[in-house]
């Protein structure tokens, strides 16, 4: 499983929200921003907010999660971001939404106004149901149910693939020679595009300067052009790059082509490719590819689970796929690309597995696994044996000496209270204790009954943790009374360095006799009661 808190952002958030992550995308020229959604469909952000790209309706950046309230309740399916930051966001009903940076018309609503906040996005779009969007740094493309794809944004290339050089302020079918074509699948470099057909051509458009496009020259498109070296092949996935391209066969055939100053082509040296050529043939089966429009990374997953990488990876070049331990893609990119972006919308995988110590912890107190049961306070806590004997040489002693396996396996406890007693098996299955200092004065006296020092030494933590001038004299006289040498000489100097509100308390005066006449004694001759 994919774990968020590899990217700094996400080590702003508690345990419990990094708990309730589904998905999740990192964005922004620095990585400084993020999105997340919820298991209950709830979408948050955080971040610097540069260009308005978390969508708050304000430019306020935020190290606290911001709920948009307009997105909760929707199911993300896709979702991309471009340099400024724009961002994209389609939803399983076909509904696209953008906001952000809006320099280039990128947005698609027909102005080149900021999107504070995110808007549908409908021109052009209507009755069209969205499945896909990408981006590239100024301009935008999405897929449709149909198979058709639409472009819309910053032009100077032919990005767009409509024609011209001129920016398109509105979602525009891209046509020419997607024309009756069906489209599955599209990705964006900086300033080119790329698509796939249905029966694993591929297609590319835009900015051609380093050969990212994969023609066999470095001249730009305004048009989409079939890329006739993969002619032959059927490619299921394709993955762009800052300025490279990736594609993954039906085969597990890995073809990589554009620049490679970094080495992001991964064919062992720094030359740019015009062309498709394969990479890592004495590798098995390739079955996930993956490249992001602002890094100059790469990365691949084998059919086995081996994951690779290689191009710029945290400002080495390396020319060469090298074999990590990782187990995803996206761990390439947060731990080595620049900047750690994700190159998806990543959904996170919570899966069943739980430690030998989780599985101990969930099954205290759980009568369909339990051997034996506790009756205290007419309370019932349900064990196992076998753990209390692994973990406890009280309950180890006492079924190896007299317990008989033919008895009736209720043991009622008479001298502990429930939330003692319940907290001292817990312990056994946990390694922890969560008790109020007054509660764990009764579990030091179970501790020191049981000869449990570690136990005993958590109770007392808890106990200095929790002394108040209330409860000072309390905690004072049990620690005296199970032999807590520590627990009391600390007791003891606090009661003495808070002598004057200590003896104005009810349980001062209400202890035993004797022992208030050896406190007096024994602060008397610290020097408590000079004055």
């Amino acid at each position: 499983m994919v774990d968020v808190s590899k990217w700094p952002l996400f080590t702003l958030l508690s345990a419990q929200e990094l708990a309730s992550i589904r998905q999740a995308c990192i964005f922004g020229v620095a990585a400084n921003e993020a999105i997340y959604i919820t298991h209950n469909d709830e979408v948050y952000v955080l971040g610097v907010n540069c260009s308005n790209c978390l969508g708050t309706g304000d430019s306020q950046s935020t190290i606290v999660p911001k709920k948009l309230d307009c997105l909760s309740g929707k199911k993300l399916v896709s979702l991309s971001y471009g340099s400024g930051p724009h961002v994209l966001l389609a939803t399983d009903e076909g509904e696209l939404y953008a906001w952000g940076h809006n320099g280039y018309s990128q947005l698609g609503n027909g102005t080149t106004n900021q999107g504070v906040s995110p808007v549908l996005v409908s021109a052009n779009l209507q009755n069209k149901r969205v499945t896909e969007v990408a981006c590239g740094s100024h301009h935008s493309l999405a897929l449709t149910h149909e198979g058709e794809v639409f472009a819309w944004g910053y032009n100077n290339c032919g990005q767009v693939g409509s024609g011209s050089t001129a920016n398109q302020p509105t979602p525009r079918k891209v046509s020419n020679c997607l024309q009756n074509k069906v489209m599955v699948s599209i990705a964006c470099g900086q300033t080119s595009s790329m698509a796939v057909a249905d029966n694993g051509e591929v297609y590319g458009w835009g900015y051609n300067g380093n050969g990212q496009l994969g023609l066999g020259n470095n001249g730009n498109q305004l048009t989409p052009c079939r890329l006739i070296a993969l002619q032959g092949l059927c490619v299921l996935q394709i993955a762009s790059g800052y300025a490279h391209s990736l594609a993954l066969t039906d085969e597990g055939l890995l073809y990589a082509w554009g620049a490679n100053t970094y080495g992001q082509l991964g064919t062992g040296n720094k030359s740019n490719q015009l062309s498709p050529v394969q990479v890592m043939t004495e590798k098995e089966r390739i079955v996930e590819i993956a490249a992001c429009h602002s890094t100059h990374t790469s990365a691949a997953k084998t059919q086995s689970g081996q994951v690779y990488m290689w191009g710029q990876c945290r400002g080495q070049p390396i020319v060469l796929p090298h074999l990590t331990h990782f187990t995803s893609t996206d761990d390439v990119f947060a731990c080595f690309a620049t900047p750690s972006v994700m190159w998806r919308l990543l959904a996170m995988e919570h899966d069943d597995f739980l430690t030998v110590a989780q599985s101990l912890k969930k099954e205290f107190d759980n009568p369909e696994t339990s051997d034996l049961k506790f009756s205290i306070d007419g309370k019932y806590i349900h064990v196992h044996k076998a753990v209390l004997k692994i973990r406890c040489e009280h309950f180890r002693s006492m079924f190896q000496s007299h317990w008989n396996e033919d008895m009736k396996e209720v043991i009622e406890i008479d001298q502990f209270s429930y939330p003692v007693y319940r907290s001292f098996l817990e312990f056994l299955y946990t390694d922890s204790v969560d008790l109020p200092p007054e509660d764990a004065i009764g579990l030091l006296d179970l501790a020191t009954s049981y000869c449990e020092n570690r136990l005993k030494k958590l109770c007392q933590h808890i106990i200095k943790r929790g002394i108040t001038v209330e409860n000072a004299f309390s905690l004072l006289s049990a620690a005296i009374r199970y032999d807590a040498e520590d627990l009391e000489e600390f007791c003891f100097k606090f009661c003495v360095n808070h002598l004057t509100e200590v003896t104005q308390t009810a349980a001062f005066w209400q202890i035993d006799g004797n022992m208030l006449k050896e406190f007096i004694c024994r602060a008397s001759h610290c020097g408590a009661f000079k004055n």
